[in-house]
């Protein structure tokens, strides 16, 4: 033990930068030895971003696992880095030049904007790494990575993995492009993925609109009840049609109808008329039949404008259905190309001609009329409504909730937008990954995800790779004279393929430069011009298992690393990430990169809300750590990570958990001062007295225990395991069995158990440390001069007999002592119970008589005659064949424990009190089974609210148990 004493309490605002500073010098975080390797690849947090609950919990399990495998003696690799975050960056920095007046973005430049996104990366980003460190995250920071290299330069290896791979995929046409609908951001003027748009509920409406047939057509409309009988009929000389968004009405290209659907039956390939432009140049469009509309919802016709909605898309694909873009890049309506009125001619002419076979997509045609051409989207459609009602074609307007799409970044409306685009062909890719998994060479945990996978890679779509951002790594590409397209690692690598193609001069110019000489510059350089969009950041984070490691050189690392040992993430990212890294590691390492995927849920608040600032519930995990401390943070975190459920986080469990922590520390500071230390001569195979023994099994049963559910990555149990024997048994018995032998006059029994006290708890400080990182080893420091600090103290071996099952005793010779401990500690439990129950005064001592015992019963009672009287508060214990009057009974062990309370409580007063409760406990269940009888309450409100009534109500019964089995107690009395 050192010379100087624990202090009152754990500093730990003090402690853990030191610790921490500490471990980082001794380069604990790096892999050592020449273990197993063990690898971990940290799912890379935007450098924007700061530590949110998400991130403490992904993380705090992930340390979890990386200090209990370097604990086990593995070579730990844990990779950390940061992802480059296009648009989040891009926005940040945008931002940040608007607030310091600066010129914007397009007046400087692209290369100029992108020397101060770089010169911000290096002066502010990256703020959660060192949010992380403060968690306790034992990453191996000297590897840290960035998916943009550290310069984004073409020598960087991490640009030189992205650049490979696209061209390889795309030199075996894995890689194109193409036209299609995305999902369109206004205000960033890029592509974005759907993980990037949020479907928000919102009010909104419904308009519904007369489409007239063409040619004055007419037909009998009839409406039939749920039994067939006819309830309408009428002669309409339209089809009605309702819409959430009019604007887009100038761009359709027909109207569909369920081939079922009896109604349209008459008018299927008839035209009807776009209610909305000139009313001279008005374009009629086909009806036509598809499964994609409802008959039973709305109207049952559905007008199809492919060119900006998903589903319309799909059916304008099938149907060959002229597609035009209605919109410029801002979401204002297209004010390019002809009048209204030549362009209206062009659109009839096409389709007269049959429409277009190679696409449907119409190019170039603008089909605004010119007093909408520049508004804003919603402006026009104010003006479209306005025009349809004013001409008494407006049917309806309907009030309505409807989900509308928005940049999770911007916050504005997206826009589904027929753009060129950069395209991975996804199903290709999916295929071996799928394989994958069905063969088990990568599991999920829990397996139920495996489900969410298949759904996603069975059914996926082209994924599409480019941003119209200028952060992020430029598509390796180049565009030339006569629709050239080059596609290479680098420019230098551009400009040579270019030569063997066509032998001369050639040199990389701009865009504009390109465009205005036609490619040809007056020294007769022909000219290539880079494609302008970047990568999709989800393409160069798919890398991210192996980029990280030193591919595409064949590195040591990679060698050694690759496949990684699990990944640890979040289901919501399980399309978005986990899937590209399937494929991509597949595609470029021909093996999976991980063999395992840990799924944790996501945390919500105490009464399972999701988190969020609208709702004013969200918890700082930074704000905790400095409130409780790290280490409470992470227990809670470990505690609460059950497979398949969401983590419950508030103020008030962490403060428990911080209290557990104290629970320890005065623990320690107890084992201190009653001089029990590590002695190297202890051997706890060996110990002689009865508690000793005792300790030394429940130490071991709890060893293994907890490295059974880390390895089964069940954390909520195996945190419940060490904190049941830090609390309970150590602390709460142990502790107090001892103090009789710690202060006692026998010398020999006072060594010995001083050593398996400190044994018991080195022991403790290890278990707890994957958890609780600063206060074990702040302990581990202070009790004792060690040869190496805990985080690189080996596991504990488990003894074979306990490996083969779960609650045997540790050794042959140690179930006696085990046996009679938890005996005398079932008894104390039970007649500690039975006190509470009857209400007896915690000052009274009570008699102990013992019915029925065995002989060693009796031995067990003769021998622990002074730590049962002190902890029972017993005035006596006898044995006796019957029970004394009075008394109540409690069965132990198949003989009878009798207490003679009658003299210590007023059995009337004590009876009319468990009456009162046991009546107020009965409400409460009879409350709760009145809101549960509730199918209105059952099916509307969240599933964790009725989970939660159901949880109350057990308890409530539990309770009434127990109230049930204290008044039976009295009557026998």
């Amino acid at each position: 033990m050192s010379d100087k004493q624990l202090d009152k309490n754990f500093d730990f605002k003090a402690a853990e930068a030191r610790l921490y500073e500490a471990w980082e010098s001794a380069g604990a975080f790096k892999p050592a030895g020449e273990g197993e390797p063990y690898t971990i690849v940290i799912p890379p947090p935007n450098v924007t971003g700061s530590l949110h609950m998400g991130h403490a919990l992904n993380n705090t399990l992930q340390d979890i696992l990386c200090r209990f495998e370097r604990m086990r003696g593995k070579s730990v690799l844990w990779q950390p880095g940061t992802d480059h975050a296009g648009i989040a960056t891009q926005m940040v920095v945008e931002r940040q030049m608007m607030e310091h007046q600066e010129p914007r973005r397009t007046e400087i430049g692209r290369e100029a904007f992108v020397e101060k996104v770089w010169k911000w990366r290096h002066e502010s980003g990256g703020t959660i790494i060192n949010q992380l460190k403060r968690l306790g995250a034992s990453c191996d920071w000297s590897r840290e990575r960035f998916t943009m290299g550290e310069d984004g330069s073409a020598d960087d290896q991490m640009v030189k993995a992205v650049m490979k791979v696209f061209v390889d995929l795309y030199n075996e046409g894995l890689i194109y492009r193409d036209k299609r609908l995305v999902n369109w951001d206004p205000k960033f003027e890029t592509a974005i993925s759907d993980l990037e748009v949020e479907n928000r509920e919102v009010d909104g409406h419904m308009w519904h609109f007369k489409y007239p047939l063409a040619g004055g057509a007419t037909y009998e409309y009839v409406e039939k009840d749920e039994d067939g009988n006819v309830t309408l009929r009428e002669t309409r000389d339209y089809i009605s049609i309702a819409t959430t968004r009019p604007e887009t009405m100038l761009g359709d290209g027909a109207v569909a109808v369920h081939p079922s659907d009896e109604r349209y039956a008459p008018i299927v390939g008839k035209l009807c008329e776009i209610p909305v432009g000139p009313k001279e140049h008005r374009r009629l469009i086909p009806i036509i039949t598809d499964d994609y509309p409802d008959p039973d919802f709305g109207s049952g016709a559905v007008k199809i404008t492919g060119a900006h909605d998903f589903n319309d898309y799909q059916v304008a694909k099938r149907g060959d259905i002229p597609m035009y873009r209605l919109m410029d890049m801002k979401g204002a309506m297209r004010d390019d190309g002809a009048p209204y009125a030549e362009e209206a001619a062009k659109a009839k002419a096409l389709v007269e001609k049959g429409g277009t076979p190679d696409t449907s997509y119409v190019d170039g045609i603008n089909l605004v009329p010119d007093e909408y051409r520049g508004l804003d989207r919603f402006e026009a459609r104010k003006r479209v409504i306005a025009d349809i009602d004013a001409e008494g074609l407006m049917i309806q307007i309907e009030d309505k909730k409807i989900m509308q799409p928005f940049g999770d970044r911007s916050g504005v409306v997206i826009e589904p937008m027929i753009t060129d685009q950069w395209y991975v062909d996804a199903k290709t890719l999916a295929k071996p990954a799928i394989e994958a998994v069905q063969k088990g060479d990568t599991k999920f945990v829990p397996e139920n995800w495996s489900k969410t996978y298949y759904q996603w890679m069975n059914n996926i779509e082209p994924w599409c790779v480019s941003r119209q951002l200028w952060w992020g790594h430029r598509i390796p590409a180049w565009y030339g004279p006569d629709d050239r397209l080059i596609v290479a690692e680098s420019e230098e690598k551009a400009l040579s393929l270019a030569e063997q193609a066509a032998p001369g001069s050639w040199r990389i110019a701009t865009k504009e430069e390109a465009l205005a000489c036609d490619f040809v510059d007056k020294e007769d350089y022909a000219l290539l011009y880079q494609d302008e969009d970047v990568l999709d950041t989800w393409f160069s984070s798919g890398l991210w298992p192996f980029s990280t490691l030193g591919w595409p050189e064949e590195t040591p690392e990679l060698k050694k690393h690759y496949p990684t040992s699990v990944l640890v993430t979040a289901f919501d990212i399980i399309f978005f990430w986990v899937a590209r890294m399937m494929m991509l590691g597949l595609y470029t390492q021909k093996e999976v990169p991980f063999p395992e995927v840990y799924i944790h849920g996501l945390v919500v608040d105490e009464n399972g809300q999701k988190m969020s600032k609208s709702k004013g519930n969200g918890v700082d995990p930074l704000e905790l750590i400095d409130q409780f401390g790290a280490d409470a943070l992470r227990f809670t975190l470990a505690a609460q990570a059950a497979q398949g459920r969401n983590v419950r986080i508030s103020e008030p469990r962490v403060e428990g958990y911080r209290n557990f922590s104290t629970k320890l520390w005065n623990a320690a500071r107890f084992a201190e001062m009653n001089e029990c230390k590590p002695d190297p001569s202890f051997d706890p195979a060996k110990a002689t007295l009865t508690l000793n023994k005792w300790i030394v099994h429940e130490a071991n049963q709890c060893a293994a225990e907890v490295t059974r559910e880390i390895e089964a990555y069940r954390f909520n149990d195996a945190a419940g395991a060490v904190y049941k024997f830090i609390w309970n048994i150590f602390c709460d018995w142990h502790l107090e069995l001892a103090k009789p032998i710690l202060m006692g006059e026998d010398e020999a029994a006072k060594s010995e158990t001083r050593a398996a006290t400190a044994w018991a708890l080195d022991r403790i400080l290890v278990l707890l440390h994957p958890f609780m990182p600063y206060i074990t080893e702040e302990l581990w420091g202070a009790i004792s001069e060690r040869e190496q600090p805990l985080i690189v103290t080996p596991w504990p071996i488990i003894p074979v007999t306990v490996e083969a099952g779960i609650g045997e005793a540790v050794a042959s010779g140690f179930a006696p002592a085990v046996e009679t401990t938890n005996w005398v500690i079932d008894l104390i439990t039970k007649i500690r119970s039975v006190r509470q129950e009857m209400n007896v005064p915690a000052a009274a001592k009570i008699p102990l008589v013992f019915i029925g015992g065995s002989d060693n019963d009796k031995k067990r009672l003769e021998e622990n005659d002074v730590t049962l009287k002190r902890l029972a508060r017993l005035s006596e214990i006898s044995t006796a064949d019957a029970a004394p009057k009075g008394a109540v009974q409690v069965v132990h062990a198949g003989a009878v424990a009798a207490l003679p309370v009658a003299d210590f409580i007023d059995i009337a007063a004590e009876k009319a009190r468990l009456v009162k409760e046991k009546d107020k406990t009965e409400k409460e269940v009879a409350g709760i089974d009145k809101k549960l009888a509730n199918k209105n309450f059952v099916d509307k409100a969240p599933k964790e609210v009725v989970e939660e009534q159901h949880t109350r109500r057990a308890n409530f019964v539990e309770q009434l148990e127990k109230l049930d089995a204290a008044l039976a107690r009295l009557a026998d009395l």
